[in-house]
């Protein structure tokens, strides 16, 4: 198994110390249900729509952390998945 990133890590930590299996026990699916978790707090995200045409910097930097919040989840996500 390849190494997790930092906070994937931590993430799965967390799951691991919230269920009854081990991390190594074959009915241990912490991995896919963080990942499912991480992917629906992505989804409940809100999202903020840009009101003014064009729209001003506070509005384009609240769009654009928004969006890398999200990305950052689906990406923790996608590593779980890939081990």
């Amino acid at each position: 198994m390849s190494n997790l990133s930092p906070i994937a890590q931590a993430v799965l930590d967390a799951a691991n110390g919230a269920q009854s299996y081990g991390p190594d026990d074959c009915l241990n699916e912490s991995r896919w249900i963080t990942a499912a978790a991480l992917r629906a707090a992505a989804d409940c995200l809100p999202i903020q729509p840009l009101t003014r045409e064009p729209p001003d910097q506070f509005e384009m930097g609240l769009a654009q952390g928004q969006a890398l919040s999200r990305s950052e989840l689906l990406a923790i996500a996608d590593e779980l998945e890939a081990q």
